[in-house]
């Protein structure tokens, strides 16, 4: 089975700088829940693989973010489309874990337990700490420009960027990574990237 890798925040739902603390205050991006169903019925696996600090800075408990992962599977199965699972880092930037994107300890995981290679697999993030990690398993980063996507389009040209941005594919949002994808848009972006 064919496998995608999704953040959560600023590519599934509205993202907010004062985090996503309750069901209420989480939004899907117009179009993102219907992507998912899409991918769900050409035969992938969606995998959410996401930062969730607010639990180390006590925002909010993991009874709370639990319920508000029940809500996003539950809001994407209305639109026909599966989410597979859901990993998740509570840990805060200074805990010193190894799940916290941009560390690769999420992939690895995901790796292990689903016996899958992430070598070229999509990973669809909004942010430099998604593309980095998604590089450094040799997974595919795609930038979307939704949530934090414009602000981390800018970083990438910066001669500082820890990702280059010939490594990295760009879309608008979900939905037209999703239509690429399937229309066999991506395999041309990836030849033309590498060439």
């Amino acid at each position: 089975m064919k496998t995608i890798l999704l953040d959560r925040d600023g590519v599934i739902n509205q993202d907010s700088d004062d985090f996503i603390k309750s069901v209420e205050e989480w939004q899907p991006i117009p179009g993102s829940l219907e992507a998912i169903a899409l991918l769900h019925r050409h035969d992938y696996r969606i995998i959410v693989l996401t930062n969730q600090s607010g639990v180390a800075r006590g925002l909010f408990s993991l009874a709370t973010l639990n319920e508000i992962h029940r809500h996003m599977l539950s809001e994407t199965r209305k639109k026909g489309g599966m989410i597979e699972a859901i990993f998740f880092c509570p840990h805060g930037p200074d805990d010193g874990c190894s799940c916290r994107k941009p560390l690769t300890g999420m992939y690895k995981d995901v790796a292990n337990r689903l016996k899958i290679e992430m070598n070229g697999v999509p990973a669809v993030g909004d942010s430099m700490r998604d593309l980095q990690a998604a590089s450094d398993v040799g997974a595919l980063p795609v930038l979307v420009a939704t949530g934090k996507g414009k602000r981390t389009a800018r970083l990438l040209k910066d001669m500082e960027s820890p990702v280059s941005p010939d490594h990295v594919i760009s879309f608008k949002d979900l939905a037209s990574f999703t239509d690429a994808l399937l229309a066999g848009d991506l395999d041309k972006a990836i030849l033309e990237r590498l060439n």
